[in-house]
């Protein structure tokens, strides 16, 4: 049986308490507490199921502490427009980086409130693009599988098709700190029936959705709060002038997983190699003019994305021109995997992407790598070690593309995520180098 913390979840009421003009209709009809047993029979059922003891609260969020130890998981209901004051938006972002969660659920999947928090997560977060998550994301694992699920017939009449859990997200430095339940999940805690008309899940799929929600969380704020290395997310000053300048491609998603991996990686090879250059990274897109003067670019992402023609045209020439794409799928998630594999393949159909050997150069220097340790989650499924799995694009004799479908980035900050599937600090480190090396000396 998996253990799970106890803690203090709290219900946002704030819908009450700050209106915008076009919902003041809500005054008199409060639906934010339309099932006002949903998170009681949530957390009693929990209690039977798990043999752990949740306790729930209610504030505004003028009263929410930003330190996650005083509320640990934050849960938002509701049916129309809403917003929050700068100053709410501010706490909100303070709670959420120091490693509290926030559940939005939409009642009987509303489009409004759906629309309304979407809005509110791009102001929180304006550097950090609300997505929907893959079905390999840990929230779906995190307890129960739930690969599938059962909704009314509501879900299907507003035009979805499909039978995946559909939550979207912020993800922050490998964790996501803010769930967005798309259909209605507390109709199903509530006890009620489920009538064919809402948009919802079924009640067996609600349960054990809310229980991985409140699995993910609490295994991942006590990750946050342990992590000895972790790092506000603030932009890093750009480094001086006159350093062989890396690039992080900026795409439309996720391009940005942990903030300061690939820095560190830097620093470790200089301090590691003898090599007479220094090494600092910028971040452009591909449309920026001096990305050619790159001789590395860097791609990761959890989830699916897709570059435009233009993109792709510019990242082809690119690599035909003798530049070096290092990308890895961080965390291993399948999302971000996929997508890269079609995304490459496309740019390069004469090309194809292969396993690079054992014996290449790659694996040896300035690391001799035979065998790296994994992270728990990946170990559980492949052994505590395993030997380096790179795949690679050659062209020219040179692999202009070494892609890693196992992440790192979460070693190369000494702190992977529970739920990755990444190699351990040690082997993130000691791989990445080699990578860095093979990338300007080839």
């Amino acid at each position: 049986m998996k253990t799970i913390e106890r803690v203090i979840f709290h219900i946002l009421v704030a819908v009450l308490l700050r209106l915008p003009a076009q919902s003041q209709n809500a005054l008199d009809n409060p639906r934010w507490n339309s099932t006002p047993n949903d998170i009681n029979n949530l957390l009693k059922d929990m209690k039977k199921l798990l043999n752990v003891d949740y306790q729930m609260e209610i504030k505004s969020v003028d009263e929410i502490n930003a330190d996650p130890q005083e509320n640990p998981v934050l849960y938002y209901s509701g049916h129309f427009n809403y917003s929050f004051s700068p100053g709410q938006r501010k706490q909100l972002r303070e709670y959420m980086l120091a490693g509290g969660t926030v559940i939005f659920n939409t009642g009987l999947g509303s489009l409004p409130f759906y629309r309304s928090t979407k809005h509110e997560l791009e102001q929180i977060f304006p550097e950090v693009k609300m997505q929907r998550l893959s079905s390999d994301h840990p929230v779906f694992h995190s307890y129960f599988d739930v690969d599938r699920v059962k909704y009314s017939r509501g879900v299907y009449g507003a035009g979805f098709k499909g039978n995946e859990p559909w939550f979207d997200g912020v993800t922050i430095d490998c964790r996501t700190v803010a769930f967005v339940s798309r259909f209605g999940l507390a109709v199903a805690w509530d006890g009620g029936e489920v009538l064919p008309e809402f948009a919802a899940y079924m009640p067996e799929h609600a349960l054990r959705l809310g229980v991985n929600l409140l699995s993910y969380a609490t295994a991942q704020r006590a990750w946050a709060k342990d992590t000895k290395t972790k790092l506000s997310f603030v932009d890093t000053e750009k480094t001086e002038a006159g350093k062989m300048r890396m690039a992080q491609v900026i795409y439309d998603g996720e391009w940005k997983t942990r903030h300061a991996g690939m820095s560190v990686l830097m620093k470790t090879f200089n301090s590691k190699t003898d090599v007479p250059v220094r090494l600092a990274l910028d971040e452009m897109r591909l449309s920026a003019p001096e990305l050619f003067d790159a001789p590395l670019l860097y791609f990761t992402g959890h989830e699916n994305f897709s570059l435009n023609s233009a993109e792709a045209t510019r990242l082809r020439e690119y690599l035909l021109s003798g530049g070096c794409v290092f990308a890895e799928a961080c965390c291993g998630r399948k999302g971000f995997d996929l997508a890269f594999r079609k995304q490459i393949r496309a740019i390069l159909p004469e090309h194809a992407l292969r396993p690079i050997p054992s014996g290449h150069m790659i694996y040896s220097f300035p690391n001799k790598v035979e065998q790296v340790g994994v992270t728990p989650a990946l170990a559980s499924k492949s052994g505590a070690t395993i030997p380096p799995q790179l795949l690679g694009i050659e062209i020219d004799r040179h692999f202009a593309v070494i892609y890693s479908p196992i992440g790192m980035a979460g070693g190369w900050e000494l702190s992977p995520s529970p739920y990755a599937h990444s190699y351990d600090a040690s082997g993130s480190l000691l791989l990445g180098q080699n990578i860095l090396m093979y990338a300007i000396t080839q």
